[in-house]
């Protein structure tokens, strides 16, 4: 007897109540791959959103050094978030591919979230896999990269933890309400990207560099992010969607 497929359980859309955004990702290209339609809805609604990448991406070219892909990586992220209405982008200069957790990066994205005081912080998706059967593991930086954005959304509003910075002059920051984490397999809520998927399309498309190193050369940007952000938007009632992981914190 032939099992049916479970029926993905419907999304509910992501508050929208909020006017400050941080995206703390690993790699330029990060954002790119399904939440940057997003983010170009949330700046047309005339939200605050700025980047914060922990590497240049240096390492993600197999046929360029990186000394040389690291600014030409740095050059395609502005031009991409330029396309979906964010002007502000920053590199922290920390090692492509090698990325590790533990308190020292905990205290630099910490201080990162005191500086920018944002409603809501957006992550890349942390979990082992990036689906639920894990058939299709994650990678490390994005594991690490994750994982110190959900502590360090927390350390931020403690005024005892990395206490050093208040000292010098920052502000602990309760405000984050929610760490949100895209493309996530355990996802629960959406947003509709109906409006803004072209962009999102674009804004991959600015990666020009890097698209042309995977695989044999031919990636196919708009047919990609086509066939799950319409899966995704099924599960939310719209065209076109993309998912986040929803973590409300607690500085319990």
């Amino acid at each position: 007897m032939t099992e049916t497929p479970a029926t993905p359980h419907p999304l509910q859309p992501v508050d929208e109540d909020w006017q400050r955004a941080l995206a703390i990702v690993a790699h330029p290209d990060d954002l790119e791959f399904g939440a940057a339609a997003a983010i170009a809805r949330w700046t047309g609604q005339g939200k605050e959103v700025a980047y914060v990448l922990l590497t240049s991406g240096e390492a993600g070219i197999d046929g360029m050094d990186p000394a040389e892909a690291g600014p030409l990586r740095e050059r395609e992220q502005r031009e991409s978030a330029q396309i979906v209405g964010v002007s502000q982008v920053e590199f922290l200069g920390l090692p492509d591919g090698v990325l590790e957790g533990g308190v020292p990066l905990r205290r630099e994205l910490a201080r990162v979230i005191r500086t920018h005081r944002p409603d809501i912080v957006i992550t890349n998706n942390f979990r082992d896999s990036w689906d639920e059967a894990g058939d299709a593991l994650n990678m490390s930086d994005h594991i690490v990269t994750g994982r110190a954005v959900l502590d360090a959304a927390r350390d931020a509003g403690n005024r005892w933890v990395f206490r050093e910075q208040i000292d010098e002059g920052l502000e602990r920051w309760g405000g984050v309400r929610q760490v949100w984490a895209a493309n996530s397999p355990l996802s629960k809520h959406a947003a509709d990207t109906t409006a803004t998927f072209d962009l999102g399309v674009r804004s991959l498309e600015a990666h020009e560099a890097y698209l042309r190193g995977l695989g044999t050369g031919d990636f196919d940007a708009e047919e990609f992010l086509e066939g799950f952000s319409r899966q995704t938007g099924t599960r939310l009632g719209v065209t076109f969607a993309a998912a986040f992981e929803v973590f409300k914190l607690s500085l319990l």
